[in-house]
């Protein structure tokens, strides 16, 4: 997509998981908002050019929807949200929240981090490993 100024936008996505302690309102909204202020401090992401946001939750999370922790937030009341099960794995991961986030960029190299909290750091330790010495795990565009 190109806008009469020359900038040529692209659509990014950004992944995240994170687990809830229990299953409890309290608890996902506690687990949700440290995801999302964890994504929001390690991205440069303006919620305007959100294109849509779906989490999925396990099957034994069920007491609020991710999403409407999200609509919550600052700048966020107008991004397209969609709450959906986690297919069920016997043996996976327990009281897992994972998002996905598609948004539009001006800037196609943007370096994007994908925020995997708590338990949910088993799920991709290839990026945890990134993050020794405190580095951000860090996706760099395969151009």
């Amino acid at each position: 997509m190109t806008e009469d100024d020359g900038v040529e936008w692209r659509v990014r996505a950004i992944r995240g998981a994170t687990t809830a302690s229990e299953n409890t309102a309290e608890a996902i909204r506690e687990a949700v908002a440290e995801l999302l202020d964890e994504l929001e401090a390690h991205n440069q992401l303006d919620p305007e050019e959100i294109i849509s946001a779906t989490f999925s939750v396990t099957r034994d999370l069920d007491a609020i929807f991710p999403a409407s922790v999200a609509r919550d937030r600052p700048r966020w009341q107008n991004v397209p949200l969609l709450d959906v099960q986690q297919m069920h794995v016997e043996g996976s991961l327990e009281r897992c929240i994972r998002f996905l986030i598609h948004f539009n960029t001006p800037n196609p190299h943007v370096e994007i981090y994908h925020p995997y909290l708590r338990q949910a750091k088993s799920l991709r330790p290839d990026w945890i490993l990134a993050q020794t010495g405190l580095a951000a795990p860090v996706v760099k565009s395969h151009r």
